[in-house]
């Protein structure tokens, strides 16, 4: 029986943490269409793919290989840590706090990472997006989780 409950609780989590994902990704690239100031978290995506591939000395992918790799990249990464929000009532508290995290991080890493700032950190507006959105993934993910875990009474 724990098996059963393990395993549900598991799918809750990754169902959960993919819908974050999902949201922050549509967000993200909605918004590169509509503002200058949009974080561009695909191109930032794209470099770090760039910069693995070089230091393992394999073959660089078209321009459009490269973002379709990135974008499933970012789904599959970004879900399984929106994952972490878990279930229970502090799941909001939890998915806030991964979300604030993840948006602080796509500000101030990208620089020290050798990716360039530009895409996360150009101006307040980007900055700010930036973490909004990251922040508005966790919170999908935890209303997500608190919607099933309602249904599941």
């Amino acid at each position: 029986m724990a098996t059963s409950t393990n395993s549900e609780a598991t799918i809750q989590a990754l169902v959960s943490g993919l819908s974050g994902a999902i949201v922050l990704t549509l967000v993200h690239q909605a918004a590169k269409e509509l503002t200058p100031d949009a974080p561009r978290m695909d191109v930032l995506g794209v470099r770090g793919l760039r910069k693995l591939l070089a230091a393992a000395k394999a073959p660089q992918p078209d321009a459009q290989t490269a973002y379709d790799i990135t974008m499933a990249g970012d789904l599959l990464t970004n879900g399984l840590y929106y994952s972490l929000v878990g279930s229970g009532p502090d799941a909001w508290w939890r998915g806030a706090a991964l979300g604030v995290a993840a948006g602080v991080g796509g500000v101030v890493l990208p620089g020290p990472l050798g990716l360039g700032d530009g895409p996360s950190n150009r101006t307040p507006q980007t900055q700010l997006m930036t973490v909004a959105w990251y922040t508005l993934g966790g919170l999908v993910a935890a209303g997500v989780s608190r919607w099933w875990s309602r249904l599941a009474k």
